[in-house]
C-alpha cells in the first residue's frame, strides 16, 4: 500500500486556523484584504508556515497570467549594505507569496544584459537602485512596475520611490563636527553619477556655505578602499591655506581608505583628524578607533521597497516619507587638535 503524502495541504492550513478553504485561499493569494480581518489572515499566514506549507505557485501562475516573481536590480554587491535590502525585500515578498531575484549590475553601475528571455513576460515588476538605473533600459524593466530606491522623486522612472532621509543624515554629521569645533572639511566624494551622492554633496555643502569661516574640498573617489586611500594621501598632502581637521565620506568603505591615509601621513585619528562615514556596516566597528557613520536600515528599506511595489501592482498609494537615519558616535570625532 501507497505511503500517503505528508506534505501540507490548503485543507490543513484552514482546520489549524479555523478558517475556511477559500480564506486561506484569499490570504496565501493576497486578495484578502476587504474580506478577511487582518487577524484572520496573520493567524493563516502563521498555520502556513508552522506546517511548512506551500502553495502550488505554478499550477496558480498559469491560471493568472503573473509569475509572482520581482527582480530586485542592485549595483554589484560590493558590500553588505544590498545583501540587507535584499533581505527585507524576500521577507516581505514571501509572506505575500512573491520570490525576488536578485540581480546585481555586472560592472557595478551601467547597461545590463536581460538576464531572461524577456524580462516583461518572466517578472511582475522591478526594484531598482538608481545607482543601478542604467541597468532597466537593457532589461527593459523601465516598462514593468517598477519602484525606485534612492532616487530623485520629482525625476524618478518609477510609479513611486522609496528613500532613506540621506539629507538629514549629512545634517546630523555636519552639525556633530561643527559642535566639536571643525570648521575645515574635506569631502571624500563617492565617484558615481547618482542622486543619493548628489544629495550627500548638496547638503554637506550648503550648510558649511550657511556658517561662516568654514572650508570645503572636495575629492571624489571610486568606492574602494585603496582609491580612497590614494584620493584621500593626495588631498591632504596638497598645500593650502587651510589643512582640513575632518574628513566627510560617502561610505565606510571610503573612510577606511581614508584611515589608511592617515597613518600613512602620520597623522592620528581622531586626535589629528576626525573621520565620518555613511552606512554603518560591520566595517565601521572593524576600525579602531571605531567608525562614527550613519545608520542606514538596510532590511527596512528592503521591506519598505517591497511594499510600495506590492501597493502599486495591487493599484494602491504607497506609503509616503522617507526612511529615519540615525548618526551614531564612535571614536573616530573629536574636537580638533589647532594651535
Amino acid at each position: 500500500m501507497a505511503q500517503r503524502s505528508t506534505r501540507p495541504t490548503s485543507r490543513d492550513v484552514a482546520q489549524a486556523a479555523g478558517v475556511s478553504q477559500a480564506a486561506v485561499s484569499l490570504v496565501l493569494g493576497d486578495k484578502w484584504r476587504g474580506r478577511v480581518a487582518e487577524t484572520t489572515a496573520e493567524r493563516v499566514r502563521q498555520a502556513a508556515r508552522d506546517l511548512g506549507y506551500r502553495p502550488n505557485l505554478a499550477a496558480r501562475n498559469l491560471r493568472l497570467g503573473h509569475t509572482r516573481t520581482v527582480l530586485l536590480v542592485v549595483p554589484a554587491l560590493t558590500t553588505e549594505f544590498f545583501a540587507g535590502v535584499y533581505t527585507g525585500a524576500a521577507r516581505v515578498a514571501a509572506d505575500h507569496g512573491f520570490g525576488v531575484v536578485l540581480y546585481p549590475s555586472p560592472q557595478g553601475v551601467g547597461p545590463a544584459r536581460d538576464p531572461f528571455a524577456s524580462a516583461q513576460a518572466a517578472l511582475d515588476g522591478v526594484i531598482a537602485s538608481s545607482m543601478a538605473a542604467d541597468a532597466l533600459t537593457a532589461i527593459r524593466g523601465d516598462q514593468l512596475p517598477l519602484v525606485m530606491l534612492d532616487s530623485d522623486p520629482t525625476g524618478s522612472l518609477g510609479a513611486a520611490t522609496v528613500n532613506l532621509d540621506i539629507t538629514d543624515g549629512i545634517h546630523q554629521v555636519t552639525e556633530h563636527l561643527l559642535r566639536l569645533g571643525h570648521r575645515h572639511f574635506l569631502h571624500l566624494a563617492a565617484d558615481i553619477p547618482s542622486w543619493t551622492f548628489q544629495v550627500r554633496a548638496h547638503e554637506l555643502a550648503t550648510r558649511l556655505a550657511a556658517t561662516p569661516g568654514t572650508t570645503l574640498r572636495t575629492t571624489p573617489a571610486p568606492i574602494s578602499i585603496e582609491s580612497a586611500l590614494a584620493a584621500t594621501e593626495a588631498a591632504l598632502s596638497t598645500p593650502g591655506t587651510h589643512r582640513p581637521t575632518a574628513v566627510v565620506c560617502d561610505d565606510d568603505k571610503l573612510a577606511a581608505g581614508a584611515y589608511k591615509a592617515a597613518r600613512r601621513l602620520g597623522l592620528r585619528i581622531p586626535d589629528d583628524l576626525s573621520v565620518t562615514g555613511l552606512d554603518d556596516l560591520a566595517l565601521a566597528t572593524a576600525l579602531d578607533p571605531e567608525l562614527t557613520t550613519v545608520r542606514l536600515d538596510a532590511e527596512l528599506f528592503g521591506e519598505r521597497g517591497m511594499h510600495a511595489l506590492l501597493a502599486v501592482l495591487d493599484g494602491r498609494t504607497p506609503d509616503a516619507g522617507d526612511i529615519p537615519v540615525h548618526l551614531v558616535v564612535r571614536g573616530s570625532t573629536a574636537p580638533p587638535n589647532t594651535p
